[in-house]
């Protein structure tokens, strides 16, 4: 392991991509990353291992063969389920094949049966269907938090395009502050600016944002392909709400649904900004017990319903 020279994600180290899924944290480590491809993360940190979105399978190429986007993998799974090792909780941000997946998140279940899975309301059913058991099922709203394990969670609406609630009052799409070993992780979620959303951020200080940036176009949007933040955009997110750092996601999977990533990490090195990057398979990111920066806490005074806007 070698620490990150790059300048590409400050006091973030990248570690080497051939350790194995279920290494432990050498010492010193507070937080390890592993990008899954798509939108899904491995988080590791004390003890715990926690899923974000995973797409480890082929469920979506089955479900689309034939169809005018088949939904064919441009590179195979970093890992397969049985691979990863014990997973303590799993997130899903919505019940897209991508971020729910069958093919994932069954299997999980079946082979660590202590894992607890947090799904938006709103896809309760979904989850079940795709083989959670409802007894290991934690259904989230935005603006409720949730604690599971220690680690504090808080859902704020995500707008794949669009805020969408369904008609019992949930939101369809969330993101998730995570408190994760003192950091506050976002992950977006498939998500889109909307009025609101910077506001929703104001009473977090994030050190690591998860965003998406495959973008949007009306061509995806009239076959009911939504789409997300492109690059440009969430480069803004991050820099006008402070974020430490952000890693750049959702991309290199579909072959109507992605970017040019390395005209995309061209244009973050000509904009000379050291805190953006895009995701990579090929490392793990480390953060050094050392790197907390001063005052960066969530104020919990401010996640209040007078705050919120939805």
């Amino acid at each position: 392991m070698t620490e990150n020279t790059d300048g590409a994600i400050p006091a973030i180290r990248k570690a080497l991509a051939d350790l194995p899924w279920d290494a432990s944290l050498p010492d010193g480590v507070a937080l390890r990353l592993r990008w899954l491809g798509q939108a899904g993360f491995l988080l590791e940190t004390g003890g715990l291992r926690i899923l974000i979105d995973p797409y480890l399978s082929d469920s979506l190429a089955e479900k689309y063969r034939g169809k005018q986007f088949p939904h064919l993998r441009l590179a195979p799974a970093p890992v397969a389920p049985e691979t990863l090792g014990r997973i303590d909780l799993y997130l899903a941000t919505h019940g897209h094949g991508d971020h729910l997946d069958p093919g994932t998140a069954g299997p999980i279940a079946a082979l660590c049966p202590g894992c607890r899975f947090v799904v938006p309301s709103a896809c309760a059913e979904t989850a079940i269907e795709r083989g959670i058991p409802p007894s290991r099922l934690t259904l989230a709203d935005a603006f409720s938090p949730l604690e599971i394990a220690g680690i504090g969670i808080w859902p704020i609406p995500a707008a794949h395009e669009d805020l969408s609630i369904d008609g019992a009052g949930h939101h369809r799409f969330l993101g998730y502050i995570l408190n994760v070993a003192g950091l506050l992780i976002y992950h977006s979620g498939d998500c889109a600016p909307y009025p609101g959303l910077k506001k929703n951020l104001e009473p977090f200080r994030v050190d690591i944002g998860l965003l998406p940036v495959n973008g949007r176009d009306e061509t995806r949007r009239a076959a009911n392909i939504p789409g997300n933040f492109t690059l440009d955009e969430a480069i803004d997110l991050a820099e006008s709400s402070d974020f430490g750092c952000m890693i750049g996601h959702h991309f290199g999977m579909f072959e109507f649904n992605t970017i040019d990533a390395e005209a995309a990490r061209a244009k973050i090195g000509n904009l000379g900004l050291p805190g953006i990057s895009l995701a990579e398979t090929a490392v793990a990111y480390e953060v050094p017990m050392r790197y907390y920066r001063g005052g960066r806490r969530f104020r919990r005074s401010k996640f209040n319903e007078e705050n919120r806007d939805e």
